[in-house]
């Protein structure tokens, strides 16, 4: 197994997988404007993937979970990230994105969603762990590193029964979201219990990097977090809204202009790459790039209305944004 982790150098600062927004068209911008150490791509769902290319026979041109799984060669190193609790359609899914070129797998054990805790996985596997690891070893068949991404506990802080089920994985990557999953995004981090997290690591599986995800606001503060944790890196989640600068050291201050420009830019690649996914996806990114500045209000509420990257065009050259 080729394990590209192993040559990248610590700290590591990383883009989180996040649905409807790491998708090919950012993660293409952000790669432009300041390239992380390791990108993700959104998390994707194993048993859709098997039944919509075996089952259905749908054309992955047409599928919307192989447009998930599109990358750009300046995108690597990348992880793909997967969904699931069963052993075979991770197996499948894992093996196909080696064929794609992936890096690494991830796979997603701490997302929340109530939809995808009822087939038995994000979240909901840190309630099983027996199916955890069966799912942990089908990826491994890839030949791929694997990595996990999940939370300390369920309804309760969970350090000490959780996560060593996940070190005797042998693992590549274990990244830690350092809420519970009853707790979701609603309180602050709790980063002071990740040197418990990095001791264990020390103690049953020493190979494994150690991640840190949660409230991580800037550059600056994931050093600081790193350096007080212990942690090999962080994962940036919310922080890069808006933001595809996140990431760059070199820059401090970007004008309104730039912002609206490189928005602009964004779109159209969205437009471009994935033109059968819904432009309204696009208004959360809106949202967060019109922000922080005189008019910021009215032009946002213009933005949510367009239905195409032609009224986006318009808009901007109207407000002064864009050359005809």
């Amino acid at each position: 197994m080729n394990n590209f982790w192993e040559s990248l150098k610590k700290p590591l600062i990383v883009l989180a997988p996040m649905a409807d927004v790491t998708d090919v068209a950012f993660r293409r911008v952000i790669a432009k404007y300041g390239k992380p150490d390791v990108m993700w791509t959104e998390f994707v769902a194993c048993d859709g993937l098997y039944a919509t290319r075996e089952k259905v026979g749908m054309k992955d041109e047409e599928n919307p979970l192989m447009q998930s799984l599109l990358f750009d060669k300046g995108e690597h190193p990348i992880v793909a990230q997967l969904f699931t609790s069963n052993p075979e359609t991770m197996e499948y899914s894992a093996k196909l994105c080696a064929e794609l070129g992936f890096d690494g797998i991830d796979i997603n054990m701490g997302c929340p969603d109530r939809s995808i805790e009822k087939q038995g996985a994000g979240a909901a596997h840190i309630k099983d762990a027996d199916t955890a690891k069966e799912v942990i070893q089908a990826a491994k068949k890839s030949g791929l590193p694997v990595s996990v991404k999940t939370r300390i506990g369920y309804n309760k802080e969970e350090i000490d029964t959780w996560i060593p089920e996940l070190l005797s994985q042998d693992l590549a990557v274990l990244t830690v979201h350092m809420r519970t999953r009853k707790e979701m995004s609603k309180v602050a981090a709790h980063w002071e219990l990740m040197p418990r997290i990095v001791a264990l690591r020390d103690a049953l599986a020493p190979n494994t990097l150690i991640l840190g995800n949660g409230d991580v606001e800037s550059l600056e503060d994931a050093d600081t977090k790193i350096k007080e944790s212990g942690a090999d890196g962080v994962m940036v989640g919310r922080g890069i809204f808006g933001n595809p600068w996140f990431f760059n050291r070199e820059v401090n201050e970007i004008l309104t202009e730039e912002k609206m420009r490189v928005m602009f830019e964004h779109t159209k690649l969205y437009t471009e790459l994935l033109p059968n996914k819904n432009f309204s996806i696009m208004r959360k990114h809106y949202k967060a790039y019109v922000n922080g500045f005189e008019g910021a209000a009215e032009l946002r509420a213009k933005l949510f209305e367009t239905k195409n990257v032609d009224q986006v065009e318009k808009i901007l050259i109207d407000e002064g944004y864009l050359g005809e």
